[in-house]
């Protein structure tokens, strides 16, 4: 039974999250945990780690502990021969040890089951808010930062994030034309408008940083368009007396959120 289930630990919950992976992956939706760019390495190792759960079960049950066992248990043999009752915390230690690698066991096994079973499900809007402290993505979801540069048409929420937070020369920007989806997030301080925003991820999820633009829109007008909605925003790009720079919205239209919610 305890071959069996260190067998499982191994093999077993690697072979699952591989199969889930690959699953993923084939059905489009590994990019709800990860930037498509790196499906191609997780894709791989998932296909490594398939081959190696195969191999494995060329070795005869419980041939993972039995070098280490008969070792451990002829020094342990040794060792309560000669020092007898003052060795007990040191099996306590090893009961409790396995005590603790059980419940482990339970634990990924219950995380392996349920990412097997449960539907993916991209990051909600809530916690993109919680995370927002205000300042642009780093890097804008890209590795390395372009300065300078002259199209913008390819610009997401991202990218204009960090251009409105960083540009120097207002102008070279006011007047482009622009389209961008997002979730509305809540305004910066009471002179109304609203926020456009988007979750940017440079590598997976968990490094999901979010980001915003203001939209110029009247603050009666903004209560149209409630907190976590997703919407569409066709304008132009506008600089005020102070050079900052904002979407002047030609029209706002609301959306289902994305197949895929997110920036890269």
């Amino acid at each position: 039974m305890a071959a069996l289930g260190t067998r499982w630990l191994g093999a077993g919950l690697a072979s699952l999250l591989a199969v889930v992976t690959i699953g993923l992956a084939l059905t489009g939706r590994l990019q709800l945990y990860i930037n498509p760019a790196q499906a191609w390495f997780t894709v791989g190792m998932a296909v490594l780690v398939l081959a190696g759960a195969v191999w494995s079960f060329s070795l005869p049950l419980g041939a993972e502990s039995e070098h280490g066992h008969d070792h451990g248990a002829d020094l342990a043999h040794d060792v309560d021969a000669d020092h007898g009752a003052a060795h007990r915390p040191r099996r306590m230690a090893r009961g409790a040890s396995a005590a603790f690698v059980a419940v482990g066991g339970v634990a990924a096994s219950a995380v392996a089951v349920a990412a097997l079973v449960l539907p993916p499900a991209s990051l909600s809007v809530e916690l993109a808010m919680d995370r927002d402290t205000g300042t642009p993505p780093l890097f804008a979801g890209a590795d390395e930062v372009v300065l300078g540069a002259a199209d913008t048409s390819a610009f997401g929420v991202g990218e204009w994030s960090s251009v409105f937070a960083t540009a120097t020369n207002p102008d070279a920007y006011t007047g482009q034309e622009i389209t961008l989806t997002g979730y509305v997030a809540p305004a910066d301080g009471s002179d109304g408008g609203l926020r456009l925003g988007r979750l940017v991820i440079t590598h997976c999820v968990i490094d999901a940083q979010p980001a915003s633009i203001p939209v110029s829109v009247a603050a009666d007008a903004a209560g149209d368009y409630p907190v976590g909605e997703w919407i569409e925003v066709q304008g132009v790009v506008t600089a005020d007396a102070a050079g900052a720079l904002a979407i002047q919205p030609e029209t706002i239209t609301v959306v289902e959120e994305p197949e895929d919610p997110y920036e890269y």
